[in-house]
Formats: C-alpha cells, sequence, structure tokens
C-alpha cells in the first residue's frame, strides 16, 4: 500500500476546515501518527475514534 504524503499548505486547509488528519514523522524517528483535528471541531464521534483507532492518548488544548 502506497500512503500519499499532503503538502503542509493542504494540511493547514484541512484542518480549518475542521478535518481530522494524520500527521507523520520521519520514518528514522518514532514512525508514528497522531490524529489532529482543531479543537472547535471535535465531536464525540471523534473522540470515540481516537480512542478506538489510536490507541493512545487523547489530548485537547
Amino acid at each position: 500500500m502506497s500512503a500519499q504524503i499532503s503538502p503542509i499548505e493542504a494540511i493547514v486547509a484541512d484542518i480549518r476546515a475542521g478535518k481530522m488528519v494524520i500527521l507523520v514523522d520521519d520514518e528514522h524517528r518514532e514512525n508514528e501518527g497522531d490524529f489532529v483535528i482543531a479543537a472547535e471541531f471535535v465531536t464525540a464521534e471523534h473522540i470515540n475514534f481516537m480512542a478506538k483507532y489510536g490507541r493512545g492518548l487523547i489530548c485537547l488544548t
């Protein structure tokens, strides 16, 4: 499976539009991804999705 890495401008636009994105770090670092969504758009469904598929800490600021 081939994953597409989007340009930062597209990611910022998606976050501003209320979309959830996955931010990934370098494959030579931790090689992990984090779900990110702007706090003003978060719903219970988003939190449940993160808890089910992210399996880590959920932080809101």
